[in-house]
């Protein structure tokens, strides 16, 4: 009988040996026959090529140890934490932006992605052949998982800068397949792919509003124009920014700033795009990513890393409630009533990764806010004042100044009005993962990193490395980010 490949990669040979996807109970390199994919010909097999999309968000590589090392503990946001003599494999280093091309951190949110790309890929694949499933079901799935792989693209561009692009699923037998995989394209044509395939998501997905409450996670037209918004403001093309920003709409600012990083907050008015962590077993959580960042030592109950540096601390300003939300002070008593003795090892951790009912649980209920409205009207604001509507940017950072309970800011001009918005990012999106890389872009990193007592080398650190596993398989087909 005719087989079909589930997922054939030629940098999961690379990085993911042993490591099966558990993609629909298939190890990666197996196959299964055209018959037995008639048992996911209807409503619900197709809906699971996209679920098992999501759940990649949930896992160890994706969302919890390395990432954090990279999105926020590299930058002046946050300290390794933990104990001195713990590097946690690599965070120390990454801590120090002494990471090199061999790092685990560097690794495994390279292959992480990359896997997440290939269950997209599959989705894509498989779906329009599902002709026994709803036709409207299946064009919104689809739109589901352009959203995700250019999310997922949007990160790696990011992070690495040009990247393969892996459009579809390789064929193993293919010269073609295997230089697509191993070839890095140029950081314009890896932008370009992503907006495209948020231009065909937000053809596709419908309002966050017609979504059932069980499925208040996925992706909409909404997320999809927030994201295209961030993509445009990467590339500076302020105009696109302000006109997706215009159409996210049916969102609003939570009355509470610190209501969205608790249970009752989640999916709220404020919410566009977040990773869901449900807690207790067996409903699956994001691996590690509460237990560890979590207050360690006598009194803890977590390893102590991805600390709060004392550089964020004393950057809000006096009654910025902000603050208490972002940062979980030892010697303070949490919202729920938990105190946090002065015996736990770090002086400050991180309040958006605390769970209260599964506290030192593996799999807690924490969610990852990804994009949020308040995100929207600052990037907005930054628009508009880079374009030199100043006088219309303001009163979008006074609105969220006034949430934190802070008075109208006293910038008046565009020079001015630029850095309010760059601090109201950091204050606003502190521990979402958006530090690092808003450095490298507004090119504030060399004096925000030196402030922190960091050395960042202009012409290295604005992309990480390519992973050495990586380029030693692509044997010359991709070269190494600068001075790595």
């Amino acid at each position: 009988m005719k087989k079909v490949y589930l997922s054939v990669f030629v940098l999961s040979a690379l990085f993911f040996n042993g490591c099966s996807d558990d993609f629909l109970e298939v190890d990666q390199t197996e196959t299964i026959s055209t018959a037995d994919l008639a048992l996911f010909n209807n409503d619900e097999g197709a809906k699971s090529f996209v679920t098992s999309i999501y759940s990649k968000f949930l896992d160890w590589n994706m969302s919890s140890f390395s990432w954090n090392g990279m999105s926020s503990i590299a930058s002046d946001d946050a300290d390794k934490g933990s104990s001195p003599g713990d590097t946690g494999t690599d965070k120390d280093l990454m801590d120090a932006l002494t990471y090199n091309a061999s790092s685990i951190s560097v690794q495994e949110v390279f292959e992480a992605y990359y896997q997440g790309i290939n269950r997209c890929n599959q989705a894509l694949y498989y779906i329009p052949q599902l002709n026994n499933a709803d036709e409207n079901l299946r064009a919104r799935l689809i739109g589901e998982a352009k959203f995700l792989r250019a999310f997922m693209y949007f990160t790696l561009v990011k992070c690495y800068g040009g990247v393969p692009i892996v459009d579809h699923i390789p064929n193993p037998s293919s010269e073609a397949d295997r230089v697509m995989q191993l070839t890095r394209k140029t950081k314009a044509e890896v932008y370009a792919f992503i907006e495209q395939d948020l231009n065909d998501a937000i053809a596709a997905l419908p309002d966050r509003g017609s979504y059932a409450p069980s499925e208040r996670s996925r992706a909409s037209v909404g997320a999809a124009r927030a994201l295209l918004a961030k993509v445009s403001l990467y590339q500076e093309k302020w105009q696109e920014v302000i006109n997706n920003c215009d159409a996210v709409t049916g969102y609003s600012l939570a009355t509470d700033y610190a209501s969205q990083y608790r249970v009752s907050g989640e999916f709220d008015s404020e919410s566009i795009f977040e990773i869901s962590g449900i807690g207790s077993s067996p409903a699956k959580g994001i691996q590690g990513y509460s237990a560890s960042q979590g207050a360690r030592g006598a009194g803890g109950w977590g390893w102590g890393f991805n600390t709060p540096s004392e550089s964020l601390a004393n950057a809000y300003e006096s009654g910025d409630t902000r603050r208490e939300a972002t940062i979980i002070f030892a010697g303070s008593t949490l919202y729920d009533g938990r105190f946090v003795p002065l015996t736990v090892e770090n002086p400050r951790y991180n309040m958006k990764a605390y769970s209260s009912a599964f506290t030192d649980g593996w799999e807690t209920d924490v969610n990852i806010k990804y994009l949020r409205y308040a995100e929207v009207l600052l990037m907005k604001a930054e628009a508009l004042n880079e374009l030199g509507q100043t006088s219309n940017a303001i009163p979008l950072v006074n609105q969220i100044r006034n949430r934190a309970g802070l008075g109208n800011t006293t910038a008046t001009s565009q020079a001015d009005v630029r850095l309010a918005i760059w601090k109201e990012r950091r204050l606003e999106l502190a521990f979402e993962h958006d530090r690092f890389f808003d450095l490298v872009r507004t090119g504030q990193a060399e004096a925000a990193f030196a402030a922190d007592g960091k050395t960042f080398v202009v012409g290295r650190h604005e992309v990480f490395p390519l992973p050495q596993k990586f380029i030693n398989e692509a044997d010359g087909l991709s070269a190494q980010n600068p001075n790595y």
